[in-house]
């Protein structure tokens, strides 16, 4: 291996130990990281680490980014082999729960409340949009294969809005399916919130993953899946 080689390599390698760092921070301190803490439980002098990361700010899009692509391949892969629209969207859901139980502070790094003074850069709207683009995929097959209801016209200012996104997807998507197929979406994160963050302490106990799919598939009858379109 060149000396280019090994030199990109052990930068990779450290990059990684930084997040992997900084991913335990965000268990204790939430967000707010601090690149001074992150350098001194790597044994490293903090100007060590501004070579990898030039701010706060920079970790914490790297983590972000990461965080998406990570709940995006689980959601990608829980549909692999899965038949049936509806149950591709309760295998969608079903896996971004399962991601979220496992890693809480990665989640809320995510869907929770945004981090004071970051602006995310343009190099987060990719990877945020993964879950909710296999969503809109499963919806347009749906449609494709006549599979969907799509229910009575809607109106207002907010029906054009829908009616753009629509047009940025599929012509053949009526702005109320992509309104459904939106709130599926932030149903499923309300949800997995809900959870996580103890809104569902002494209501829901035994079987939260029960209730999850019961919320998924409340939101693929929204969405009208399952039903020749206009039946």
């Amino acid at each position: 291996m060149s000396a280019a080689g090994v030199r990109a390599r052990v930068r990779a390698q450290m990059t990684d130990e930084i997040k992997t760092v900084a991913r335990r921070h965000l268990a204790t301190e939430g967000a707010n990281l601090s690149l001074r803490a992150v350098a001194r439980d790597l044994g490293m002098a903090s100007s060590a680490v501004y070579r990898y990361f030039a701010s706060r700010d920079e970790l914490l899009t790297a983590l972000i980014i990461d965080a998406y692509d990570a709940v995006g391949v689980a959601a990608e892969q829980a549909i692999e082999g899965v038949t049936g629209h509806t149950e591709k969207l309760v295998a969608v859901g079903l896996a971004v729960r399962e991601w979220a139980l496992a890693e809480p502070h990665q989640w809320a790094l995510i869907y929770g409340s945004p981090v004071p003074g970051y602006q995310a850069p343009q190099d987060t709207v990719g990877p945020a949009t993964r879950v909710i683009l296999l969503i809109v995929s499963i919806v347009r097959d749906a449609i494709g294969d006549g599979a969907v209801t799509a229910g009575p016209p809607i109106s207002g200012r907010y029906a054009e809005e829908l009616a753009a996104v629509a047009g940025q997807f599929d012509s053949r998507i009526p702005p109320q399916v992509v309104g459904a197929t939106i709130a599926a979406f932030t149903q499923l994160c309300g949800a997995v919130s809900s959870e996580l963050f103890g809104q569902l302490n002494n209501s829901i106990d035994e079987d939260r993953r029960g209730f999850l799919e019961f919320q998924m598939r409340g939101a693929a009858r929204l969405i009208g899946l399952g039903q020749p379109m206009g039946a």
